[in-house]
């Protein structure tokens, strides 16, 4: 992982991100941070660069990161975010999301989710509720269809790589709820063989609805970071961009990495 983006519109949302991002990737050398707002014009640029500059004085007190500061102007904010990772390939962007105000308050908390459809990286999304801990406990939902070419193990490894958790793969495939069949165990065999390096373990559906047992299953197991792997055409993909997993996201203490297959 080399460049990090956390976009600020300077609402506590937004800056509480940004916090949890440096002290995420505090003692991690070799990652810049890249501290990023959209300005409605031209005119906004230089004032927007020094607030920009403020914050990253105070984000020292968090934590020590190599932290650049960049605010552009454009025809809108996610195609400009959009753009920006992809020319400086990012490997990760980290947004804040709220539900405790209006989405329209906040910039960042309304654009999080089309952010997460634009499919350019993954994107860690931090609710403004969560506090920056250890991950020591990570979830990672599969639905345990065709794994090897549906799953970006790579991309998972490289944030698991980097903090050593114990691993649980949470099967979202409501048919396996009833039965587990002979399909379903070769899936697992490859999933544990994907991620032999954490021996997970692997847990089924305990209620029906499977947004009620991912809540569930967080709770119990004192979950600390839930991986998604967002997907066309599946029940999770679906729900991602419904009320459902805004809620997830939402009203969670747990932050959430949504990645692409």
């Amino acid at each position: 992982m080399k460049t990090v983006i956390v976009p600020v519109d300077f609402s506590e949302t937004s800056l509480n991100a940004a916090r949890y991002a440096t002290k995420l990737l505090t003692g991690h050398y070799g990652v810049t941070m890249v501290l990023f707002n959209f300005c409605d014009n031209e005119k906004q640029i230089p004032e927007a660069i020094q607030s920009l500059e403020n914050l990253r004085a105070l984000l020292r007190e968090s934590g020590i990161v190599k932290t650049e500061i960049l605010a552009v102007t454009g025809p809108g904010f996610i195609s400009e975010l959009d753009r920006m990772s992809r020319e400086v390939e990012a490997d990760l962007v980290i947004m804040g999301i709220t539900g405790r105000s209006p989405i329209g308050q906040s910039l960042i908390g309304s654009n999080t989710l089309k952010m997460v459809e634009k499919r350019t990286c993954p994107v860690l999304i931090v609710p403004s509720s969560a506090t920056y801990k250890d991950a020591k406990e990570v979830m990672l939902t599969s639905d345990f269809d065709n794994v090897e070419f549906t799953i970006p193990a790579q991309q998972i490894k490289n944030v698991l790589n980097r903090l050593r958790p114990n691993l649980h793969i949470m099967n979202t495939d409501e048919e396996h709820y009833i039965s587990i069949t002979e399909e379903y165990k070769a899936e697992r065999e490859k999933l544990a063989s994907l991620f032999s390096d954490f021996h997970p373990e692997f847990h089924f559906l305990t209620l029906n609805d499977v947004q009620d047992a991912i809540y569930q299953f967080a709770q119990d197991k004192q979950i600390d970071l839930i991986i998604i792997v967002h997907r066309e055409q599946t029940l999770f993909s679906k729900l991602f961009v419904k009320s459902n997993t805004k809620r997830l996201a939402y009203y969670s203490t747990i932050p959430v990495l949504a990645v692409h297959e």
